[in-house]
């Protein structure tokens, strides 16, 4: 079995990447040309030959192609794959989640990937939606409620949500559709939440902040493409998934735990910082679909998840 993964050089894609080799998957990982991720992605297992990660089993075959391109994997010679994992989107940022042209440009993305996915003969297409997509909540959000997204990023994963899942129909595909909450891990955006704290902390300066009282879920990356990965290559049945952590709580209480975890250094304020693109939402997952479909349970908690970042972290200071 092969898994052609788009976006395969982002935060998440490289955890999937990774995740499918150790599984002995083959993998097509398309990145865009010139990508400074290509460097992680040559120094893994290539066209079947031993890599020099450890645990590494698969293989990976390097596409170099651009999203709005994305057809010509058709004149590739693929002939083995049979599942799809599209992780790639232009502007995911905070900054440019308002801007309704880049945004609208990833829903013909998108639908290109699930037509070339279908010429090539695979049976499984996965979608990596967002938690915006729910828009702003006071409730736990599930799956089947309706969505109310109050960004241009949120309003067009829900239309590929609704498009992507017809047109695989038609091709006669199985179409997971994800919505990813808050991912953590190292190799984040270093101007991510988490990865800023950290940074500011360890070297003993002061984030200021909004109130941060609203509800948040944090999950590992690790647990976060493992989860994708078993709802693409597993038994799930088609539909739409939360992907998060177990661990719902106030925003606030998770940078306190963060701070003490950087040993108490530098400072923070909780003040009138302007929330981003999505507005002051709270992240409060329902998870009874997706611990159905895949069993999932929690490993990795928060503190674990920060002190290997802080332990990483101090490694380069």
């Amino acid at each position: 079995m092969a898994v052609i993964v788009t976006g395969a050089t982002s935060f998440i894609g490289r955890a999937v990447v990774e995740k499918l080799l150790k599984q002995g998957q083959k993998v097509y990982a398309v990145a865009r040309p010139g990508s400074a991720g290509l460097s992680f992605l040559k120094a893994l297992p290539l066209n079947g030959q031993e890599g020099r990660r450890e645990g590494a089993v698969g293989s990976v075959r390097i596409l170099e192609c651009n999203l709005n391109e994305i057809e010509r994997l058709k004149e590739m010679d693929i002939t083995d794959a049979s599942a799809w994992l599209h992780l790639g989107w232009e502007g995911a940022g905070s900054a440019n989640r308002q801007d309704p042209a880049l945004q609208a440009k990833n829903i013909g993305y998108a639908l290109s990937a699930v037509r070339t996915a279908g010429a090539l003969g695979c049976s499984r297409f996965l979608f990596s939606g967002s938690q915006a997509e729910y828009g702003i909540c006071d409730s736990p959000m599930r799956e089947d409620q309706p969505c109310h997204p109050v960004s241009e990023y949120g309003k067009d994963k829900v239309l590929v949500c609704r498009q992507a899942g017809e047109l695989a129909g038609q091709l006669h595909m199985d179409y997971i559709h994800t919505r990813i909450f808050s991912v953590y891990g190292p190799g984040d955006h270093p101007w991510s939440l988490i990865s800023t704290c950290i940074d500011t902390f360890l070297k003993g300066g002061h984030m200021e902040m909004g109130p941060c009282t609203q509800q948040w879920n944090f999950l590992y990356v690790t647990e976060a493409a493992e989860l994708l990965v078993k709802l693409l290559l597993g038994k799930a049945p088609a539909g739409v998934y939360n992907v998060a952590g177990e661990d719902t709580r106030p925003l606030r209480d998770y940078i306190e735990e963060l701070h003490r975890l950087c040993g108490s250094l530098g400072s923070y304020h909780f003040g009138d910082r302007p929330p981003n693109a999505e507005g002051m939402v709270s992240l409060m997952p329902e998870l009874t679909k997706l611990k159905a479909a895949v069993g999932f349970t929690q490993q990795i908690p928060f503190s674990e998840g920060i002190r290997r970042m802080v332990q990483e972290k101090k490694g380069e200071i």
